[in-house]
């Protein structure tokens, strides 16, 4: 079951929950990847990702999770917690990211926590155009990324394209890529239906 919803009660933040089939050992060691956790948010259309060393990132792009998309700028920094990562924020009205892993009777659950306790509240009502919606988004495709690498990560030409092809493209990209495969597969489907046809009434 997925768990979805937000803001935290008390807290200026939003959360998201999914399970996962994968052991918290197994899940932690996923989310270290931190660029292909975040990349995988659809949301999200990079025009920088510089890694500048020693778990500190800058980052710039559009976030469409908003009805008029708006434009992000920052720098981060990734911390190893006990039961996850924090991602700090530089700037924006966004202050931190956490990741946070859990065992479950299933496998793993991950949460994500956005907090936007940055600001004054006086001044966040300012910048509610930039709050980044894409929570529930991020975590569900994170959930079917992980299965999808569960099923075939143990194939090096899989994990090449998604690590060579896949992560750096563009969410337009995906979709476009995506659409393209099936239409192939459907292709080449009614290619083989066609010669079996043949082959059944004049072979």
């Amino acid at each position: 079951m997925n768990d979805m919803t937000g803001p935290l009660a008390m807290e200026d933040a939003a959360w998201a929950s999914v399970q996962t089939p994968l052991s918290v050992e197994a899940l932690s060691e996923f989310c270290a990847d931190i660029e292909r956790l975040i990349r995988i948010n659809p949301m999200l259309e990079f025009k920088c990702w510089e890694n500048r060393g020693g778990g500190v990132y800058f980052i710039s792009g559009k976030n469409s999770s908003q009805e008029t998309p708006f434009n992000f700028e920052t720098a981060f920094s990734v911390t190893k917690l006990a039961d996850g990562y924090q991602i700090a924020y530089d700037s924006g009205i966004k202050s931190s990211t956490e990741i946070k892993i859990e065992a479950s009777d299933s496998g793993s659950k991950l949460t994500i926590i956005d907090r936007y306790d940055r600001l004054p509240v006086e001044q966040r009502e300012q910048h509610l155009g930039e709050v980044d919606k894409s929570i529930s988004t991020w975590a569900e495709y994170t959930q079917r990324y992980i299965l999808m690498w569960q099923r075939w990560s143990q194939f090096g030409l899989w994990r090449w394209y998604m690590r060579r092809i896949w992560q750096p493209m563009k969410p337009s990209g995906r979709r476009i890529t995506y659409m393209l495969l099936w239409i192939s597969v459907v292709e080449v489907a009614l290619i083989l239906l066609g010669v079996g046809i043949y082959f059944a009434e004049y072979a």
